[in-house]
């Protein structure tokens, strides 16, 4: 039940320490957060805070960003107005029940929170209210973060040895922090619907229950946090990097999802092929005309594309099928409640807002526009059906043609294209001057 601004004031105000936890999202999907004064909180419940706009000027390690418009030294990086969102009222159950709210800067183009805000707002102009959920794997080390930066983040030590895909033994053997993240994480108001080992060492999957869109990212982004900081609770450090180790799969953040219209699911046709309706099919073939031109926002850093190698779970081609996992795109046709598209090529690195806001505005653009579903499900190897394209293989290839793009300016915007861009070139270019170990493994001797 949604609360009214009068509640949110006396639930916060029944917190005894007197103060509040706020947080934003850069653009890397990144909690940047303070904690205030009661006091505080009350003066700018309804006008908003100063937030330095720092958080869209610098990289995920605090880098400022070069050659970016929007902030830098050049502006002398100014506040921008946060408003919280009184919907996101939490209370944080490992960290004494403490009040919690999500903010974001409504109406600033380069603000994750409220391009999704947007393209969610021309969903339900158009009709259609977007269901959507997310589901993570990941990789967890015992380890603490003095130890592993004394270490230069190598050898991490998983926290169980070997390839266990659902595994109750694995499970079992570190059942604390296994139980604490799906009782804690539902105490938060994050639910899980299920949580199981993958195939790997010290890797989990999650998937979070379905919800509107906006919530649906919302919890995508606190439950990546969160984990975190249960995990510390644990001696243990979990990571949600694309790819750790390239003898092992990478680590995924798929996105399911579907549209429903007076508390109907509009995906679903039983009468139709495969049970898709002609909306879900233009839904679809948006999504696939639209991906090779907005991949970035699925494959943000430069490591995402080496999860996107070929017969390591994740996809590399322009396709789509019924219950296919080979392919970026997996159908899933069921019932009138359950019918829903997969979008199989985010990773668990990509910022929940944007890769949600990708998906819903490519489908949405496919609906608008018309578009017919003309390419035939993949039935095969979706490995080698390339027939209608590849998927760009890094991030600098992909950066050019999202910039180029005149559908991804069309559906995102001109000015958060071109800071995303920017931002993302920044990415390959402070990678490419880095001397790498393979580079003095391969040439220190032999050159």
């Amino acid at each position: 039940m949604k609360l009214t601004k009068e509640q949110v004031i006396e639930k916060v105000k029944s917190y005894p320490g007197g103060k509040v936890k706020l947080a934003v999202t850069d653009i890397d999907g990144i909690l940047r957060g303070k904690v205030i004064h009661l006091d505080k909180f009350l003066s700018v419940i309804d006008g908003g805070f100063g937030f330095c706009n720092v958080v869209f000027g610098w990289d995920c390690a605090d880098t400022s960003y070069e050659g970016v418009d929007f902030t830098g030294w050049h502006t002398g990086y100014p506040d921008s107005n946060a408003k919280i969102d009184l919907d996101t009222l939490r209370f944080v159950p490992w960290d004494e029940d403490i009040p919690f709210l999500l903010a974001d800067f409504d109406g600033l183009h380069v603000c994750p929170r409220s391009l999704l805000k947007k393209v969610r707002q021309k969903s339900l102009d158009m009709g259609y209210s977007p269901i959507f959920a997310q589901e993570f794997e990941w990789f967890n080390f015992e380890e603490n973060s003095n130890d592993l930066h004394d270490n230069d983040h190598v050898h991490p030590n998983p926290i169980t040895r070997g390839m266990f895909g659902y595994s109750i033994l694995r499970s079992s053997q570190r059942k604390e922090y296994f139980h604490d993240l799906f009782d804690l994480m539902d105490a938060f108001n994050v639910t899980i619907e299920g949580i199981h080992t993958e195939t790997g060492p010290g890797v989990y999957e999650v998937a979070i229950l379905y919800k509107d869109i906006l919530e649906s990212a919302d919890r995508a982004v606190l439950f990546k946090a969160s984990a975190k900081e249960i995990g510390h609770h644990h001696g243990i450090i979990p990571s949600f990097m694309a790819k750790w180790d390239e003898k092992l799969p990478g680590c995924s953040g798929h996105i399911h999802q579907s549209l429903w219209k007076d508390d109907k699911n509009v995906f679903f046709d039983p009468s139709g092929k495969n049970k898709m309706s002609p909306i879900m099919e233009s839904y679809l073939a948006g999504l696939l005309h639209c991906l090779p031109e907005v991949l970035p926002m699925y494959a943000p850093n430069m490591n995402s594309y080496k999860r996107l190698v070929e017969g390591m779970w994740a996809p590399t081609t322009v396709t789509w099928g019924i219950d296919n996992r080979t392919t970026a795109i997996r159908v899933l046709p069921g019932s009138d409640k359950s019918t829903r598209i997969e979008m199989r090529v985010p990773g668990s690195d990509a910022n929940p807002y944007l890769a949600q806001a990708a998906s819903l505005a490519s489908g949405l653009y496919g609906i608008e526009k018309g578009l017919k579903l003309t390419q035939p499900p993949c039935t095969a190897n979706g490995y080698e059906d390339k027939s209608h394209g590849v998927l760009p293989s890094n991030l600098w290839e992909a950066t050019q043609r999202m910039k180029e793009s005149k559908v991804a300016n069309e559906i995102l915007g001109e000015d958060f294209i071109k800071h995303f861009s920017q931002t993302r070139e920044w990415e390959w270019k402070q990678a490419a001057k880095v001397v790498t170990d393979w580079e003095l493994k391969r040439y220190f001797e032999i050159m």
